[in-house]
């Protein structure tokens, strides 16, 4: 993930010794139950639970409504966990709560009121302690939160350690585990579904109407999405992060976190994407929205983020941070800082440290179990498997297999890389995960778009058409293991990358201004050409869709959305990131529609085992088998391969590389003859480039007049 400002990354990586080098330690002790506020099942009593291992005192505050007056208990210690439990009747119909807490740097004096520094010691100890029951913090397994914390009053320092945050710190908020239809959970295997990857608000925002940007106006696309072939909608973050202020004022853009990727409350459903923001209504919503989607049989993914939290790499003081630091956290070898891996701020310690890796066991459980989701997509996941420490990083899968194993059922796939040293691992995931593939991205992109630039040869484009092996057989994983994309919400729309030589991050609203963004895009203009634009765009969305692994497509691909060259628009919560219904590219929406129908009926296409040799035979221009020396010239301009499985009719697929036109030779048909399916060269738009179902050109002869920089496929009856 590409993010705006970029804060001192890790010094001392892998090449640190480690501190922990056992992986045993990512298998912490088992999960306490019922953390968080639950009401007992006779409704009686309300149950307040959170755990803490260097909290010395924790007391409960409860309040009205979220900026009132409160009343405080104490809580009763059991082990690492702090419990209390009221009656129903004495607390508020909505009930707002948060904690207080006491430890090592701040202990508990019975003298303390909210304001003062009765019994302070240090902000910091040496153990990473950092209590100040002036800070109001949050339940960390709070269902909905009220609202953002906003101002300094949750630092600590000189400045602000004597500030009290309790009434204007987001409180927590009971929400009853009502019973709720989420559909039929859609149980296709991964191998035969299409991600669209979309932000939740973007999706809609723009369509107008009451419930526009929200879970309710999501739901509403679940028909187009499943008319256009798509088979599991990934949303971007929706977990509870602060953006209350997103587009409010467009001249502090910059300031803005439009895409979510820092968490502020994990089991949460982020209420700015609600319709109804009343309490229980944005947890109510996000139910109804996921029943759509299973009703038109689409899974629901969601990314995710337990790499960091919204408290950065700062003091402050807002959840995990004022309950137990060192508990959550990795820390500096110092134990006054962090480590980071992630590029912004803290690194969670879920592979080392109980707590947090039970937060997240805890919440993906939550987010399977009681919200429907059906998978999961993980922010720079690598971070979530170091054991190395304080101030280094190692990287071991153990922790990722303990989500696999305890996640059951959930689709897992891994953004398998990080910032850090050591921190790249793509293909080094355990059993039950899947990866997103840049070496897929990368090489489509370069013998795309950097003719001259990058030699790529017809047998690494065959690596990676036929799923990969290289990065994830060896291991025992199928082709699902590997997720292809051209673009993702990080960098460019599918439409600027064949549209932009560079990018242009330094516009004026609404297309800017962003910061960050990668320089290494692999992209083209094409010379300005529109027309040789789209015909780019339809070969990479056909090599995509005709690949082995799993596809995924970034929302508004299919109507060439652009964003005018910005690749890092994490900011922009404006016109220019959300998806456009008033200006469709009808041709450009049927070849993809026909296209993902095209694979949809063709198992050849999207094999759950990997495809043998004798399945496969790679051609060239003439038809003719392809030679190892062939395979490995990057000057050869055309590669074609005949697909022949028990299960499919034959298909054969084409590829002109080269930058001049060339009449190629298609094999003899393993049946009666070759009828073509679709041409991806500017001069069949006016057909859609893509035949209907049914009315496929019968072939009557061998040569075919195939355009440069384009593809056809053709099927055998």
């Amino acid at each position: 993930m590409i993010r705006g400002s970029i804060v001192a990354l890790l010094v001392a990586c892998s090449s640190s010794t480690p501190t922990v080098s056992d992986p045993d330690v990512a298998t912490p002790a088992p999960r306490t139950p019922g953390l968080g506020a639950t009401v007992t099942p006779d409704g009686s009593h309300v149950v307040f639970r959170v755990a803490s291992t260097r909290a010395t005192r924790i007391e409960l505050a409860i309040y009205e409504d979220p900026f009132g007056t409160e009343r405080r208990f104490e809580m009763t210690r059991e082990g690492d966990v702090f419990a209390v439990q009221l009656a129903a009747a004495e607390l508020p119909a909505t009930i707002y709560y948060g904690y207080r807490a006491w430890g090592p740097n701040w202990p508990y004096d019975p003298a303390w009121q909210p304001g003062s520094t009765t019994g302070w010691l240090t902000d910091v100890d040496s153990d990473g302690n950092r209590m100040n029951p002036n800070k109001l913090v949050f339940d960390p397994y709070a269902r909905e939160l009220s609202h953002d914390p906003t101002g300094s009053v949750f630092g600590v320092g000189d400045a602000n350690r004597a500030k009290d945050s309790g009434r204007v710190a987001p409180k927590g908020i009971v929400v009853r585990d009502d019973v709720f239809d989420l559909g039929t959970r859609p149980l296709r295997p991964l191998i035969d579904d299409v991600i669209y990857e979309v932000h939740l608000r973007g999706f809609t925002q723009a369509a107008g109407g009451e419930c526009a940007g929200t879970y309710a106006g999501a739901a509403q696309k679940a028909a187009y999405l499943a008319a256009l072939g798509v088979t599991a909608v990934e949303f971007l973050p929706v977990q509870e992060t602060p953006n209350d202020r997103n587009d409010v004022d467009p001249e502090s853009a910059n300031g803005d976190n439009y895409w979510g990727y820092s968490t502020l409350g994990y089991f949460a459903p982020d209420r700015r994407y609600a319709c109804d923001r009343a309490p229980g209504g944005p947890t109510r919503e996000w139910k109804a929205m996921v029943r759509a989607f299973h009703d038109h049989g689409i899974k629901v993914l969601i990314d995710v983020v337990y790499n960091h939290t919204a408290e950065g790499g700062g003091s402050a003081l807002l959840s995990l941070r004022g309950l137990d630091n060192a508990g959550y956290y990795q820390l500096d070898r110092a134990g006054t800082g962090f480590t980071n891996s992630n590029g912004v701020g803290a690194d969670l310690a879920t592979a080392t440290k109980p707590l947090a890796a039970n937060l997240a066991i805890d919440s993906l459980v939550y987010w399977h179990e009681s919200l429907g989701v059906d998978g999961f997509r993980f922010d720079l996941a690598p971070v979530l498997g170091n054991i190395c420490g304080p101030g280094c990083f190692e990287y071991a899968p153990a922790f990722l297999s303990r989500i696999a194993d305890e996640v059951a059922g959930a689709e897992l796939i891994a953004e398998p890389w990080g910032i850090a040293a050591g921190t790249y691992q793509v293909g080094n995931f355990p059993a039950g995960w899947s990866e997103w593939n840049d070496k897929f991205r990368d090489l489509i992109r370069d013998d795309q778009n950097r003719k001259g630039l990058a030699a790529v040869t017809p047998g690494a484009l065959a690596t990676r058409v036929l799923g990969s092996s290289d990065l994830f057989r060896d291991p025992g994983r199928a082709p699902s293991a590997g997720i292809n994309f051209l673009v993702a919400h990080d960098g460019f729309t599918l439409r600027d990358l064949y549209a932009c030589d560079a990018k242009a991050n330094a516009q004026a609203w609404p297309f800017g201004p962003s910061d960050g963004g990668s320089n290494d895009n692999r992209s083209w203009d094409h010379d300005g050409d529109a027309v040789a634009q789209r015909q780019a765009a339809r070969t990479g969305l056909a090599l995509l869709s005709l690949s082995q692994g799993v596809p995924m497509l970034t929302g508004g691909d299919e109507r060439l959305r652009g964003q005018r060259c910005n690749n890092n628009p994490y900011n922009l919560d404006s016109p220019a990131t959300w998806l456009d219904w008033s200006s469709p590219e009808p041709s450009f929406t049927t070849f993809t529609r026909r296209l993902l129908a095209f694979r949809a009926a063709h198992p050849a296409l999207r094999s759950g085992a990997w495809i043998e040799p004798a399945q496969v035979s790679w051609r060239d221009a003439a038809g003719s088998v392809a030679s190892g020396a062939y395979l490995g010239d990057a000057t050869k301009p055309v590669l074609g391969w005949l697909l022949s499985t028990l299960d499919d009719d034959p298909i054969y697929v084409v590829y002109n590389r080269g930058t001049a036109a060339l009449r190629i030779t298609l094999p003899s048909p393993p049946g009666t003859a070759w009828f073509r399916v679709a041409d991806t060269g500017a001069w069949m738009e006016p057909e859609d480039n893509i035949s209907a179902p049914g009315n496929e050109h019968r072939m009557v002869q061998a040569n075919y007049d195939l355009a440069s920089r384009s593809l056809a496929v053709f099927v055998a009856r």
